[in-house]
């Protein structure tokens, strides 16, 4: 599913119109960006939680060269599912 498939039920089902859809969809996109950005956590009951978490520096190799390669620590964003998610897919899947 992409972001307009998303805009497309969500104003299906609650009848508002594309347009207004896709501002409340940005909109709460960029604010989960924004709290992670800050450093905060967010947390969507039912549905999961977003944090960022900080991958320590460490040393890698050039697969072409095979010269090994510094590569500085970094914050990556990571989400985690809830039990109600996990438990969603798998019935779904069954």
């Amino acid at each position: 599913m992409t972001k307009a498939d998303l805009v497309e039920e969500i104003s299906r089902v609650t009848g508002l119109n594309k347009k207004d859809t896709s501002i409340i969809v940005n909109e709460v996109i960029n604010n989960i960006c924004r709290a992670l950005a800050e450093g905060d956590k967010v947390e969507l009951r039912g549905f999961g939680s977003f944090k960022v978490k900080e991958r320590r520096a460490r040393q890698a190799r050039n697969p072409r060269t095979g010269d090994g390669v510094q590569v500085p620590a970094k914050l990556v964003p990571f989400f985690k599912a809830s039990n109600e998610l996990k438990a969603r897919v798998n019935d779904t899947n069954a």
